[in-house]
């Protein structure tokens, strides 16, 4: 039986990889990956010499069947992406879900758990994350609206991605929709200009405004819910009366 790897790599700092991962890396027959380039970089850290095949959304046909002629030969294969859990906001979901359905039980697909960009926001943001809602990349018009409207009136912390080329306007909604919410930004994660800014919409994009160097890299946006304000307005409060 074959076996396709689903391995998580780096978010930024390349020591950031599990043992497991690395050991993976090296046995498997050959590893599928968004960028070769960038796979390049990671295995020659840690000294993997590999095959390595492009996989990404613009795959064609012809390259999804090469990764069904290896599993049908009975070779082990490594699914990465540039960076975090694949499948996460991936085009590797993709893939993972045409090898279920073609090989059913011929297949066996293993998570290999690892960096998540989003996981690490969260346990760096201080908000309350026993229950989350996680929205991926926004759309960039259809629903963009729908779905500001939607992290204003939930009850749950809400985290999304952001390229440096939408934040603002990400911002300017979340300023009409959501003027009062807590927002936390975290930026760079794992490298040396890593950071985590917070406050409200129109308090972040004045610090964007005063520092427009910063936008750079790609953004976690989480948004908190009402009952985070209500819990911190609570704790001032009894702050103040002690």
């Amino acid at each position: 039986m074959s076996t396709l790897y689903v391995v998580a790599t780096p978010i930024g700092n390349l020591e950031d990889i599990t043992l497991r991962a690395i050991r993976i890396l090296r046995d498997v027959d050959a590893i599928l990956c968004e960028d070769t380039r960038v796979t390049a970089k990671l295995l020659q850290k840690y000294e993997i010499q590999k095959t390595l095949i492009s996989y990404h959304s613009h795959s064609k046909l012809s390259k999804v069947e090469k990764v069904f002629e290896f599993l049908e030969a009975g070779k082990d294969l490594a699914l990465v992406s540039d960076a975090g859990t694949p499948c996460i906001s991936d085009p590797g979901v993709m893939l993972v879900s045409q090898v279920r359905e073609k090989f059913s039980d011929m297949v066996k697909i293993v998570a290999v758990p690892g960096p998540s960009a989003v996981i690490s926001a969260l346990s760096g943001s201080g908000l309350p994350s026993s229950e989350f809602l996680f929205l991926g990349f926004l759309p960039h018009k259809k629903g963009r609206e729908t779905l500001f409207k939607e992290i204003a009136s939930s009850g749950r912390t809400v985290a999304f991605y952001e390229s440096p080329h939408r934040i603002i306007k990400a911002l300017e909604s979340l300023q009409k929709f959501a003027p009062e919410k807590k927002i936390v930004i975290a930026r760079e994660l794992t490298k040396i200009y890593e950071e985590f800014i917070e406050g409200t919409a129109t308090e972040l994009l004045a610090h964007f405004e005063k520092h427009p160097d910063t936008i750079r890299g790609e953004f976690v946006v989480m948004v908190a819910n009402d009952r985070t304000r209500e819990q911190s307005s609570n704790k001032t409060t009894q702050a103040i009366k002690q």
